[in-house]
């Protein structure tokens, strides 16, 4: 059998996938696609499509432990997968529960809200820079230089006015008065963003560990360290395209209860965020 036809095989039998909520083995079909440049044919959202409609109570209370889990022996998967699964779980098995995600104390308004303010105060220290030396080339554009997650070097030529923001927002600097460079590569400007706001969401003060936009893309924002602050996964989906104020006005979803560990004093926590 050659190599393309196994991988036609390969395609044709069922993809299952694990839900980060319920933790059933379902159909990528259960699934919502995910968006992007990045995102790849068989990329799929974390929660199914059941527990994405749930209440958080609701949510919670599906995902507590069982007394029976799903046989992952039933479903009809190769030996290959299986392996695979086996070594999964032998490997989570292995690791302390503390080693697969930070356990947090519960926080409360006031810790959230002092979290906010400290984000905001270092997004304040970013002083925009100075782009009145910029100057159109030949084309009537800007070159925009860059590395990738590699190391492979890239260039571009992008409009003026993205040149400027990019400059203003600290995420690129002049090179001459016809190139910009980028600081950042798409992983650095991840791990940078996320280790200053010390892995905590900015709108539920819990676990986080994607990238949300103040200023969403889709009203003219950017990826630039000014705009971007460390999210969870479900507010980055909650909040969608919505403005910061109204999302946070309209509720915020509470963090889920797996990253929480009982405080051993109540009043201990109060207006602390424990990161």
């Amino acid at each position: 059998m050659t190599e393309t036809q196994q991988n036609k095989d390969e395609a044709s039998k069922p993809l299952i996938k694990k839900c980060t909520y319920c933790q059933e083995m379902k159909p990528l079909t259960d699934f919502q696609r995910r968006t992007g440049r990045r995102a790849g044919p068989y990329s799929r959202r974390g929660p199914c499509r059941s527990c994405r409609g749930l209440a958080p109570q609701e949510r919670a209370a599906t995902s507590a432990p069982s007394g029976e889990e799903t046989n992952p022996s039933a479903a009809p998967v190769t030996q290959h997968s299986l392996e695979a699964n086996t070594a999964a779980h032998s490997l989570e098995a292995s690791l302390p529960m503390e080693a697969q995600r930070p356990c947090r104390k519960p926080v409360t308004d006031k810790a959230r809200e002092c979290h906010r303010q400290r984000v905001r105060h270092l997004l304040s220290r970013l002083k925009p820079a100075d782009t009145r030396t910029l100057r159109l080339n030949r084309n009537g554009m800007i070159r925009l230089r860059g590395k990738t997650d590699q190391g492979r070097r890239w260039h571009q030529e992008i409009e003026l006015d993205l040149a400027m923001t990019l400059v203003r927002e600290r995420m690129a600097v002049i090179v001459n008065p016809y190139t910009v460079r980028r600081l950042y590569s798409n992983k650095e400007f991840r791990q940078y963003v996320l280790k200053r706001d010390r892995y905590t969401c900015f709108f539920c003060g819990g676990y986080g560990d994607t990238i949300d936009h103040l200023l969403p893309r889709a009203k003219g924002g950017h990826t630039t360290p000014v705009n971007c602050v460390c999210a969870c996964n479900e507010c980055n989906q909650v909040k969608a395209a919505r403005d910061v104020d109204e999302f946070i006005e309209s509720g915020v979803p509470q963090p889920s209860p797996d990253d929480f560990e009982a405080p051993d004093n109540p009043d201990a926590s109060e207006g602390t965020l424990h990161t």
